[in-house]
């Protein structure tokens, strides 16, 4: 379906031609008349479907002819990261360029003037507030910030915000809305705590689930079977003929995070971390850095898995294996975008083989399991058949200790 043929108005559809976006998603398709309708709404869908413009474009469309008064916050969107509300702002820039709506993302940071600027836009009434959970209590504690006639409440990636302890706050913001409003919520999963979330804070949803995409082709998946003590090392074997130009390593903790910097800092390895004990004017370094190349290396927790647009990167670790088929899907999605090929390689320890498994079952897949680099001895056994009742994953299991022999030679074209 194209932009062209939904009910929105000919400003909204202006700023669409201009940014050259004429095909809907699937959850644009289903998202935005449910939306323009008025009906509270709960989608279950990835990131990297299109999700942000899904409420944006409808709300937008709604505010531009409803009648809403100027001096007003009348659209409160929540997101988990200061990366995503950041992102979630620029898209807002785009969206409005023909509109007369202005918008203020309210996140975490050190810096004084940042905190004014984000204060002064609380309390003149931005049309759309894009905000953190924890920098909106900070500023609704210090009694200016009036929620009283938001119309649109959007919670995007609510279960990350629930992931990262959030609930509380949550519901200490809904207590400051109107009763009266329409409430959207865009969740990558709907475990329980969502669902009782959705009880608490919508009223009759129409409700909307996308299946969750494979990961793409052009992505090759590996995986090396191996001890915890053995990660360290597979790592610095990985990197020391070739450094390929951009690789993201994510890691389960900030703990691992900060150790996996630290050994490769001392292999002399040009590389930044990533994780929610840095500051926010020091995550934007790294992060700039590593968008123009002079980090070559950005050990992340799952906080860059998400709702953050880098095109080549050619390789994505993952030092841990993902918790969950979604998170695995979102971690080596950074990899193998417009148009280029990448390659995602999984380190499994002994206790991580369930989880995998689970991931194999989901990929209809056994994923290819690399020979450990030479010196490290043995691997341990690797049971992905052991389940011999479950015909999805295919194709015989490789050989998983050894020496190393290498990749094939498309994957050791991209190291």
């Amino acid at each position: 379906m194209k932009f062209s043929e939904l009910p929105l108005n000919d400003d909204v559809l202006d700023a669409l031609e201009t940014m050259h976006f004429e095909e809907c998603t699937p959850i644009q398709e289903k998202a935005i008349p449910a939306i323009l309708e008025g009906h509270d709404l709960i989608a279950v869908a990835q990131t990297g479907t299109g999700k942000t413009a899904a409420y944006l474009l409808p709300i937008l469309n709604k505010l531009s002819e409803d009648g809403h008064p100027e001096d007003a916050i009348n659209c409160l969107i929540m997101a988990p990261t200061r990366e995503l509300a950041q992102q979630i702002d620029q898209q807002m820039e785009g969206f409005s360029y023909f509109l007369p709506f202005n918008s203020v993302a309210i996140y975490g940071g050190n810096d004084g003037i940042l905190f004014e600027q984000q204060k002064k836009g609380l309390i003149l009434g931005a049309d759309v507030v894009i905000a953190t959970p924890g920098r909106l209590i900070a500023h609704l504690s210090l009694g200016y910030v009036d929620l009283s006639r938001v119309s649109y409440f959007i919670l995007d990636e609510a279960d990350r915000m629930l992931d990262m302890g959030f609930y509380d706050d949550i519901m200490q913001i809904v207590k400051q809305l109107p009763e009266k409003r329409q409430t959207i919520m865009f969740s990558a999963t709907m475990p329980p705590k969502i669902q009782q979330l959705a009880q608490n804070i919508l009223t009759s949803p129409t409700e909307i689930k996308l299946a969750v995409s494979k990961p793409a082709d052009k992505i090759i998946q590996a995986a090396y079977v191996c001890y915890e003590s053995q990660k360290q090392e597979i790592i610095r074997s990985l990197f020391t003929d070739k450094v390929p130009d951009k690789v993201i390593i994510f890691a389960s903790s900030k703990l691992k995070v900060k150790e996996v910097t630290k050994a490769l800092k001392a292999e002399k390895l040009n590389v930044g971390e990533m994780h929610s004990d840095l500051e926010q004017v020091q995550r934007d370094e790294v992060m700039r850095a590593f968008k123009n190349g002079h980090i070559n290396i950005l050990v992340a927790t799952d906080i860059v898995a998400r709702g953050i647009d880098i095109d080549d990167i050619r390789l994505v670790i993952n030092y841990d294996v993902p918790h969950d088929n979604e998170d695995y899907v979102h971690r080596i999605g950074r990899t193998a975008r417009a148009n280029n090929d990448g390659v995602a390689i999984t380190f499994v320890s002994e206790k991580e083989q369930i989880r995998f498994q689970s991931i194999e079952r989901f990929l209809g897949k056994e994923i290819y399991k690399l020979p450990l680099p030479e010196g490290l001895g043995q691997a341990p056994k690797y049971n992905a058949m052991a389940d011999k009742n479950n015909k999805n994953i295919k194709g015989k299991r490789r050989p998983s200790g050894g020496k190393r022999k290498g990749m094939n030679g498309k994957e050791k074209k991209q190291r």
